[in-house]
């Protein structure tokens, strides 16, 4: 399997594949390459309906060498507690990222929300944040403010008055709801539209089945999150911390 950086051809055979309509998987398998790697040349250069792949290409040479001119020279990842690989948990990082922008949050949220989420404590100060992942205090700024709004993070004091931004052990249980939620305003609406077009219309079954599907999706997303709840709760029973 070919590894290392995308080259363009490989590029434009990824845009080709889109162009196809083809699953990320099935581009992945004509290129000899992981799904998690064209998952995240895509994301990170304009999504499924924006990818270029000249565009993509300079973007990419264009970030290389912006890294090289900010980092330290001999820079590396930064030493993990409990013995953890450096340079795995950054790349895993990075795969994080992609996926939850490929669930719809955008780039800077999606890189701060895995940022918080990968460390033990879940709670970072803004000037960590800006620290680890090499952006401006307003990319930061901003981006919690939309995952604030969106119920996935928290502001909080900590004993030295410093403003920390929290990812809680509930917040996946509070999105399952908030999503159960949305869906209940669907099925209201939905059945709405049913009544005023006529049940026994095709448009109005139509929304009458969708009524019945997502009000059975919601039911079960309630009833699943509150039996297991308690999981998000659970905590390791030995670990060691093995910072060298």
């Amino acid at each position: 399997m070919p590894g290392g950086r995308l080259t363009q051809q490989e590029r434009q055979q990824i845009a080709l594949g889109l162009a196809d309509g083809l699953a990320y998987a099935e581009i992945a398998r004509r290129l000899e390459r992981p799904t998690s790697t064209v998952t995240r040349e895509v994301m990170r250069n304009g999504g499924p309906t924006g990818y270029r792949a000249e565009i993509a290409h300079r973007a990419t040479g264009h970030r290389a060498r912006r890294r090289r001119q900010t980092a330290p020279r001999g820079a590396e990842a930064p030493a993990q507690p409990y013995g953890r690989d450096a340079e795995a948990v950054r790349a895993y990082e990075e795969t994080f990222t992609t996926v939850l922008m490929t669930s719809g949050l955008p780039r800077m949220m999606a890189r701060v929300m895995a940022c918080l989420s990968l460390t033990d404590t879940g709670s970072l100060t803004a000037a960590e944040l800006v620290q680890r992942l090499a952006v401006s205090p307003a990319s930061v700024s901003k981006a919690i403010a939309f995952l604030e709004g969106q119920g996935l993070v928290r502001r909080e004091r900590d004993e030295r008055r410093r403003e920390r931004y929290t990812v809680g052990d509930e917040i996946w249980y509070e999105s399952m709801m908030a999503s159960a939620r949305a869906l209940t305003q669907i099925v209201e609406t939905a059945r709405q539209g049913a009544a005023v077009l006529g049940p026994h219309t095709p448009a109005g079954t139509r929304l009458e089945n969708v009524a019945r599907f997502l009000d059975f999706v919601s039911e079960n997303t309630l009833r699943a999150a509150e039996q297991a709840r308690d999981i998000l709760h659970i905590r390791p029973e030995t670990a060691t911390d093995t910072t060298v």
